[in-house]
């Protein structure tokens, strides 16, 4: 059987029966993420494209940038019945972000520069490819630095004047050496220095699930260590492509980015000096 169910209505779709189970939360908007949860051997798509159910029932919907104002969630479970789902996906206006006086190297690389780029973003993109089994992210997000965000994701960059890949990340301004946390438990897939976002460090936190930290000072962690939330796993700093100090987080499902905002509070405030008088005094 064949329903097509408003998206008002999916919170427990018809509590009390025996099927047809499918529960929905999140943010339906451009970076952001939706949760849903049906039988496991339910079958999910998204637009027709298959989306991973996991042994809790679990399955998860990125919402990249672009994303279309519409999308059609498909659910069929396993006793025939068969759920669709319009989704209405709330746009953005993205921000227009000039970074001026970059060295033009940085801009436009040599072919040499070119082929390095290309075989460090087959290494970013198997480090986002992995799909480990521990959903570690389940423990929550939070902010890896604190300081005031200088660039925010979806925002259009223009380096020296010329148009280039929309910023996907957060970027957080503070002094070099600054801390670096964690900002959820998990797994270092990769700690080394790459051309445009210098000393790099990325964090699988299961089901596809991994995080960014860019333009390191230096990095703190190997290849294969296990961290928790707010460890150290480096220093900011302002390596590879950038004007100054900051760290540029970054939050990925697999090769979707998600806007890491959406899944932290507001900024915390600054710690006070040690001895330093209290606000007002």
């Amino acid at each position: 059987m064949r329903r097509i169910v408003p998206l008002a209505f999916v919170v427990a779709l018809l509590p009390g029966t025996a099927h047809a189970l499918l529960e929905l939360d999140g943010k339906f908007v451009q970076g952001g993420l939706v949760v849903g949860r049906t039988e496991p051997d339910a079958r999910v798509s998204l637009d027709g494209q298959a989306v991973q159910v996991r042994p809790d029932g679990r399955f998860f919907i990125g919402l990249g940038r672009d994303h279309a104002p519409a999308a059609l969630l498909v659910v069929e479970h396993g006793d025939g019945y068969t759920d669709e789902v319009p989704l209405e996906i709330e746009q953005r206006e993205y921000e227009i972000q000039r970074i001026d006086d970059l060295p033009q190297q940085m801009v436009t690389p040599d072919e040499a520069v070119l082929a390095r780029i290309a075989a460090e973003r087959a290494k970013v993109e198997a480090a986002r490819a992995v799909d480990s089994p521990e959903p570690l992210f389940d423990a929550g997000f939070a902010w890896p630095a604190i300081g005031p965000v200088s660039g925010v994701y979806g925002s259009q960059r223009i380096f020296n004047g010329e148009p280039r890949q929309p910023h996907f990340g957060v970027d957080v301004a503070a002094p070099e050496g600054t801390p670096v946390g964690a900002a959820a438990p998990g797994i270092v897939v990769l700690a080394e220095d790459l051309y445009f976002t210098g000393n790099t460090v990325i964090l699988d936190h299961g089901w596809g699930f991994s995080t960014t930290y860019s333009h390191l000072k230096e990095i703190a962690v190997a290849v294969g260590d296990r961290v928790a939330r707010s460890q150290v796993i480096g220093a900011l700093g302002g390596t590879g492509r950038a004007t100054g100090p900051h760290l540029d987080w970054r939050l990925n499902l697999f090769d979707v980015r998600l806007d890491p905002a959406l899944f932290v509070g507001p900024m915390p405030e600054p710690e006070a000096p040690v001895g330093a008088a209290p606000a007002g005094q």
